[in-house]
Formats: structure tokens, sequence, C-alpha cells
């Protein structure tokens, strides 16, 4: 390419005070020109520093009225001009200072490619638990690692690595935490904005024949999701008080034709035999303790989802449900 082209990053926001400098700072670190990029957050009103942070870091700052982040991305993506788009969250931080540069190369020598999926390496500001959920489980919840296929490696290219969905399957959560997606292919899948969620999106690219996305070796970003075995059941009710919010207006769904059906998921968690397995698999496999966390996790990944049932059902129609869910997330001192 001889000038690279313009990327959106793009953000929603509330109340993210804690961790937004930190995602902001690896954005200014990208060897991606600057000149070449912007950044749109839809923040949804927030009553810290939040604005205050993105403006100091150049980004445009939009008022988010909507219920949920999706909501808010939808609305970023009506503002954005870059031919490329990167969804990010304020809980990410990019890893490696040539991502965006690799990432965009690397899409524009795979035009098969519906877009490129970051790792989730660990980092000295995670606990022991969020690199355990992130970095080893990939997934950022049991249930949805079990119900997940497993994608296939095609090819690799040096730093870019092929990936793809081996069947009929679609069950495998791409969209989000750092994935970059070229504007021409979001555009090509939004007859129904409204409904927009970013896992849709390539959900609908794979229907439509784009079976492959890439990754680059090593390279993403750390994702703070959160640091405590609490604060992860408590996330895990936001998270599907959301999804069964979204599942009440859309049938569509990453977990199209799923490795396990929701309620073998639902018996593995219970009886904790295929958690403990698993531990003891990854600690053999990997020779890593952290996967302590995952019997445990797998119970609160349940929980979770019964108490978001429950919370969506008793508190259907309130505007502001989600937000009013929201979970503190920080970086370990």
């Amino acid at each position: 390419m001889s000038e690279l082209p313009k990327i959106s990053f793009i953000m929603p926001t509330l109340n993210a005070e804690a961790l937004l400098d930190n995602c902001l700072a690896s954005i200014r670190r990208q060897t991606y020109p600057r000149d070449r990029y912007e950044i749109i957050l839809a923040d949804a009103h927030s009553k810290d520093r939040t604005r205050e942070i993105a403006t100091r870091y150049g980004a445009v700052v939009l008022d988010d009225d909507g219920n949920n982040m999706e909501e808010g991305k939808r609305l970023a993506l009506t503002r954005a001009t870059g031919d490329y788009i990167v969804f990010v969250d304020a809980d990410n931080e990019i890893s490696h200072p040539d991502y965006i540069e690799l990432a965009v190369r690397a899409l524009a020598a795979n035009p098969q490619a519906l877009g490129v999926e970051g790792y989730y390496p660990p980092s000295p500001k995670m606990s022991s638990f969020c690199a355990y959920v992130t970095h080893l489980l990939h997934i950022s919840d049991p249930v949805s690692w079990l119900m997940s296929v497993n994608p296939k490696l095609v090819a690799r290219d040096g730093e870019v690595e092929r990936w793809t969905l081996s069947g009929e399957s679609f069950a495998y959560p791409l969209g989000a935490n750092g994935f970059v997606f070229r504007k021409a292919d979001l555009d090509a899948v939004h007859q129904r904005q409204e409904l927009f969620q970013d896992t849709h999106v390539p959900y609908h690219l794979m229907r439509a024949g784009k079976r492959e996305w890439l990754r680059l070796r090593g390279r993403g970003v750390h994702h703070y999701y959160i640091q405590t075995l609490g604060a992860f059941l408590k996330k895990r009710r936001r998270a599907m008080a959301h999804y069964f919010n979204v599942r009440a207006q859309s049938s569509t769904s990453w977990a199209a034709k799923p490795a396990v059906p929701a309620w073998l998921a639902a018996l593995y968690c219970v009886t904790l035999v295929g958690p403990v397995f698993h531990t003891v698999r990854g600690i053999i496999r990997d020779r890593d303790w952290r996967w302590l966390w995952h019997t445990p996790a797998s119970v609160a990944s349940l929980l979770g989802i019964l108490w978001g049932y429950q919370t969506q059902r008793a508190r259907a129609g309130h505007k502001k449900l989600i937000a009013d869910l929201q979970v503190d997330q920080t970086l370990k001192p």
C-alpha cells in the first residue's frame, strides 16, 4: 500500500475513568500515523473523568442516549470515516505497537478474510483470575467457551495466521476487543442497523461465504475483563441480561449450531466433573496453575446466566438496565 488507509477506533464508554487512559495510551503508541486514524467514543453520559481523558487524546466524544453498549457502537459507526474499523473497549490495551499496521496490511493481502481477531496475552496489570479468563480461556466465560467450536489453523505466513471453522457451525464469538474489520464489509451486513451487535457481523459474513479470519501471532489486546471471581459473577449477570434483551429483539446469535447445547453446558457446570477434568488437563498441558480458577468460574458462569435471566425478566422494559448493572473494572495495582 502506497498510503495507509484511514482507521476508525470505535469505543462505547460509561464511567471508564479507571481504564480509559491505559487503553487510549496503547492506541497512541501504535506505529500507525496519527493523521491516519480517528478515535470515536460513544459515551453514555459518564459522571467521572471519562470525557476529559478522551478529549486529552484527541477523541471525538458523542452523546450516547441508547440503552446498551451495542447502541453506542452503532452510533459511533454512523460517524466513522475510516476505511477500516477497530472495535475496542475501555478495558482493552493493545499489546504491541505494530498491531494495527500489521492487521491492515494483512487484510489487504487476504481479501478472503473477514477481519483480524486479536489474541489476549496476559499482562502484569492482571490478577491471576483475569489472566485465566482472558488469556487461557480466550473466551471470557466457561459456558461460552464450552459451546464454541474449536477454530482451525489454515496456514501461517510469517506473523499472519489464517483461521476458519470446520463444518457448518458458526459457533465462535468474533467481533470485539481489538477486532479489525473493513468498513465496506460492515456496511454490507447492516441492513438492520438498529439491531447491530458486533458478534453478529462475522456471523453474517461467514454465512455470506467469508469463512476465514486472521490473527497476528502473539498480538492483540490485554483484556482487563474483571479481576476477581465475585466481580466476574456480576459481570456475567450484566452480560446475560443484555443477551436476553437482544434475543427478545432478534433471533441472530453467534451460537449457531454450538459444539455443546446450552442444557448440557449447564449440566457441565452443575456436576463439576467436567470443570475438574478441564482444570487438570489445562494444568498438565499448559503447566499453568491459573487453570485452578476454571472450576469455580464454571459455577459462577452458570449462576450469572440464571441471575441475568431473572434480572432481565424482573426488570424488562427498564431502559437503563445494562448501565445500572455496570461492574467496576480496574487494573491490578
